[in-house]
Parts: C-alpha cells; sequence; structure tokens
C-alpha cells in the first residue's frame, strides 16, 4: 500500500450534496418568512405579511407545494374582489419575492413565482404632481409654526414621512449662508445628507428652544410625532389649501419635479430623494415634460 493510498483511506469521502440543499437555511415556512422580512423596514414589514397571510390562507398548502397555477389563481381572486392594480401587483410581487428568496435559499426546489405576470398599471404621477403655488399656498395656510415648519421640510427636503418624523436634532448641523443640513435616515436601512435653504433652516431653529440632540425635531407630546399623525397635520393643511387630495408624499414629487423644471440635474434630484437609480427619478421628466414635438407643429 502506498503513502497516498494510505492518507486516502484515512480522509471522510467527500459526499456531494443537491443544489436544493446546499446552504438551506430554514425549516419551516413561518422561519422563511422571518429571515425573508429580517432587516426591512417596519411598515414594509406589516405590509408584506399581511400580504402573505391572505395568501398562504388562499392557497392552503405549504409553499413547498405551492404551484404557478395557485400562483394564477391567486392573482385571479384578487382581481375579482376588485382590488386596484397597484394594491394586487404590491400583494403579488411579495409574493414573488418570498417564493424567490426561498428557493435562492435551497428550502423551496422551484422558483414557482418567475413566471407570474404582475398587472399592468397606470401611472398616475402626473396627477399627483401640484404646482409651485399650490406648495406655497400649502404652506402659508399651516398657522401652527411646528406644522409649517414640518411641511416645509417635508417639500424643500424631498423626505418620506417616515424619514421626517424620525429626524432627531443631532441630525440637522448648520451649513454656510443660513442653510441647514439634513442626516436622514432612509429607505433600505441607507443614510444621506441633504441641504434645506435659510427660510426652511430659520423656521427650525425657532422650533428648537432648548431641545438636547437625541430629542426629536418634530415633537409631540410623547416623543417623535408619528407618522399618522404627521400625515393628518398634511391632510388639513391640504384641506384648507383646496387641494384635499394631496398626502405628504405629494410634497415629495412636487419637490422631485419642481427641482428639474428650475434646472437641477437627475443625478441631484436622485441623490437629493435617496432614489437607487437615476432612471427611478427620470419618471418625473416623463411625468411632466419640458418639451414635446406637439409644439413645433405649425398652428
Amino acid at each position: 500500500m502506498t503513502t497516498a493510498t494510505a492518507v486516502a483511506l484515512l480522509e471522510p469521502p467527500t459526499i456531494e450534496r443537491p443544489p436544493a440543499i446546499v446552504g438551506r437555511q430554514a425549516s419551516s415556512d413561518e422561519q422563511l418568512i422571518e429571515l425573508w422580512l429580517h432587516g426591512r423596514p417596519r411598515h414594509t414589514t406589516s405590509a408584506y405579511r399581511r400580504d402573505i397571510a391572505r395568501f398562504r390562507q388562499f392557497v392552503e398548502v405549504p409553499l413547498g407545494a405551492v404551484t404557478l397555477v395557485d400562483l394564477q389563481a391567486f392573482a385571479d381572486e384578487l382581481e375579482a374582489q376588485g382590488l386596484a392594480p397597484a394594491s394586487r401587483g404590491r400583494t403579488l410581487a411579495a409574493v414573488k419575492g418570498l417564493v424567490g428568496f426561498g428557493h435562492k435559499l435551497g428550502y423551496l426546489t422551484f422558483d414557482v413565482g418567475r413566471a407570474l405576470r404582475l398587472p399592468a398599471r397606470r401611472s398616475r404621477l402626473a396627477e399627483r404632481i401640484v404646482d409651485v403655488a399650490t406648495m406655497h399656498d400649502l404652506m402659508a395656510s399651516e398657522p401652527d409654526a411646528r406644522n409649517r415648519a414640518l411641511i416645509e421640510t417635508l417639500y424643500y427636503g424631498g423626505l418620506r414621512i417616515s424619514e421626517l418624523v424620525g429626524l432627531r436634532w443631532r441630525d440637522v448641523a448648520e451649513r454656510e449662508g443660513g442653510k441647514v443640513q439634513l442626516a436622514v435616515f432612509g429607505k433600505g436601512e441607507k443614510e444621506r445628507v441633504v441641504v434645506v435653504p435659510p427660510r426652511v433652516a430659520c423656521h427650525l431653529r425657532e422650533l428648537r428652544g432648548d431641545a438636547g440632540p437625541d430629542e426629536p425635531v418634530f415633537a409631540g407630546r410623547e416623543g417623535a410625532l408619528t407618522i399618522s399623525r404627521a400625515y393628518q397635520i398634511v391632510k388639513r393643511a391640504a384641506a384648507r389649501a383646496g387641494v384635499p387630495a394631496l398626502s405628504p408624499h405629494w410634497c415629495r414629487h412636487a419637490h422631485a419635479s419642481h427641482a428639474l423644471e428650475a434646472g437641477a440635474s437627475v443625478a441631484v434630484v436622485s441623490h437629493t430623494l435617496g432614489h437607487n437609480s437615476i432612471a427611478t427619478t427620470s419618471v418625473y421628466l416623463h411625468a411632466r415634460p419640458g418639451d414635446s414635438s406637439g409644439l413645433y407643429l405649425p398652428v
């Protein structure tokens, strides 16, 4: 017996494991769902939990037994219930995401959601962009100093409502020319810095008083304002300004559209809004184009 042969006999045999088992990190549907949701924003997690619970209640089988036919039947059921395309699309996207994640982990043998088509939906972005005058009316109609500063920060900072209520005074820093910068902790746990003009900065300074660095910028009776309370503040101001349909996110849409129309680059607006891609920001150019071939035709 050679030395090489003796060593080979002592070494344990190499076992080839099938791809469906390699890297398997979940032992139940419930554990898979928790792994998939881990680290997501709280509100996203809540919405996805509802979507997945709705799907599981419909199919009444373990995720490993779900077929494309089941997914298509669920999609048909959502449509039959009269859900809007956007709501159906979000729910089905959540299911597709979970199934795809389970397949990548090796928990599910097949990614049956890959072939599922999501419902087409018409963009309503153009309908949700108000003009500059309307935004100024919205801010001017608010008599409360805190609430006015809140709306101004939403608009001039291009913030999401969740980002706004999460601001602490340590996130606010002075800049030259009377401006201030805001360190914003945003979607996907990404941090960015935005700068707001002196007018907004002045109102924020007046709002602070003797608040400490860890206290919320927009405080209620018990700590930071909740998202629902901040939402109500904007909706009431919108009603006073005569645009009751306007929501906090419309302020963000207005920021993007107005900044691009005023000459800001797509890259700057994309960074300010915290978009992952410039392509996401470019939709505002399509929603309110500054030029169109029809303008060149003789009349």
